[in-house]
């Protein structure tokens, strides 16, 4: 398989799964999940209904209580953006009780302290028990909008993880956290399982493995620093996701308090890869000037510093889902700031690829990747309930500077790994 070969193939497949996942209009769906217990109706019943003896059976339910007809509050282990529990009101409707052989109920969500009550106006619970010779019959019924994949799939896992837990509460009268993806022995499988994936587009020999394996590194440091930032805000738990093709993604523990929050986590990522570039610079310099045998091991260092500086030069594109883009529309408030911005930093991209000696038809190619990425969209389900502190203008000036460091740094990286790897 050729390069330019093994580029367009890969493109297209990340394009494909970034709109499949996040852009594509899947519409109004609904999840049915089906579950037997050994375990009494009634018992069951006193869990899962929103209004019963034990409806904080739940490890991440801190308390559910009656405030209305019809209506409950429930206080939740996650934390809202100031750190207090996240406060969730459910309407009640449509009580089905037959003794223990119906019981249902159908419930939406009237009011959310982390979210705009507009992120469930679609969003329909069903449930009913059956009771059975052999114990109970839970079916869940989820209905709402989903616009990409990845909502979906997380809703559908979570379900399966609550009757998990359900059932663990049933027999032991405690439940506690059972997923098991999140573990670093999985997301490890998952950087091999990636990087094993990646291979075959770099060549299936020893260098073309560890050029894979570099790119699986660079990943890995990536989000490493948006992992930083968010300690460094003050989030108690942070975890990374890795998802082959697609690199990784790092979560914080609650939602983001103001917008230098936001950018400063976005940029972070390629950020905190910046200060490996005059790292390895002059560490390729110190290795090349003995020479002989360690010749090999300063083009290893060149290849993988054009690596972390293309990954991350990528990542700060001004593109609505890309990290550049994110910090710039916290700190250009008016739009023609914004986009001169944008222009500036996407020109500079171009004129990197134009530096190092790409051809104009790949310049082009990749700038029509860009744009089409741009055009997934700028829509997002998700709100904040309340507007996020603004920036102060020393936070604007402090993470635009970043932004353009960080951009230079990256180029710099790229350009100085070319002139010395193909002189």
């Amino acid at each position: 398989m050729s390069p330019e070969l093994s580029v367009v193939i890969l493109l297209g497949i990340n394009l494909g799964l970034v709109w499949l996942l996040l852009a594509a209009p899947l519409g109004r769906r609904t999840l049915r999940l089906r579950r037997r217990f050994d375990a009494d109706a009634m018992r069951v019943w006193s869990a899962v209904f929103p209004l019963g003896a034990n409806s904080d059976w739940h490890h991440s339910v801190l308390s559910s209580t009656r405030i209305g007809d019809g209506r409950v509050r429930q206080a939740y282990a996650q934390v809202d953006r100031t750190g207090k529990p996240i406060l969730r009101t459910l309407q009640v409707s449509d009580v089905t009780t037959h003794g223990q052989e119906r019981l249902a109920y159908c419930a939406r969500v009237v009011d959310d302290s982390a979210l705009d009550p507009a992120f469930w106006r679609h969003f329909r619970e069903r449930r009913s028990l059956s009771a059975t010779q052999a114990g109970s019959v839970l079916t869940i019924e989820q209905t709402d909008r989903y616009r990409g994949l990845a909502f979906l799939l997380y809703r559908y896992f979570s379900l399966r993880r609550e009757t998990r837990a359900l059932d663990q509460w049933l027999q032991k009268g405690a439940s506690s956290p059972n997923g098991l993806f999140e573990k670093p022995v999985v997301q490890a499988g998952l950087a091999v399982l990636s990087t094993l994936l990646l291979w075959p587009f770099f060549g299936l020999h020893l260098y073309g493995l560890m050029l894979s394996a570099m790119l699986t590194v660079v990943i890995v440091l990536h989000e490493f620093g948006h992992m930083a930032a968010y300690r460094a805000c003050g989030h108690r738990q942070v975890r990374m996701i890795f998802i082959p093709f697609l690199g990784g993604i790092a979560i914080g523990g609650r939602p983001y308090n103001s917008l230098f929050e936001v950018s400063f986590c976005a940029l972070m990522g390629a950020g905190l890869s910046a200060f490996l570039v005059p790292v390895l610079a002059a560490l390729q310099a110190l290795l090349g000037e003995d020479g002989g045998s360690n010749t090999e091991a300063s083009r290893i260092v060149l290849v993988f510093l054009a690596i972390l500086g293309a990954f991350n030069l990528l990542n700060l594109l001004p593109m609505q889902r890309f990290d550049g883009g994110q910090v710039l529309r916290q700190v250009f408030a008016s739009r023609p700031a914004l986009v001169a911005s944008s222009f500036a930093v996407a020109l500079l991209v171009l004129g990197v690829g134009w530096r190092i000696g790409l051809p104009p038809m790949a310049l082009g190619a990749g700038l029509a990747v860009f744009t089409l990425l741009s055009m997934l969209g700028s829509r997002s389900g998700v709100k904040p309930r309340h507007s996020l502190v603004p920036m102060t203008g020393r936070e604007r000036v402090l993470a635009g500077c970043g932004l353009y460091a960080a951009v230079g740094l990256h180029a710099y990286a790229i350009v100085y790994a070319c002139d010395r790897l193909f002189a």
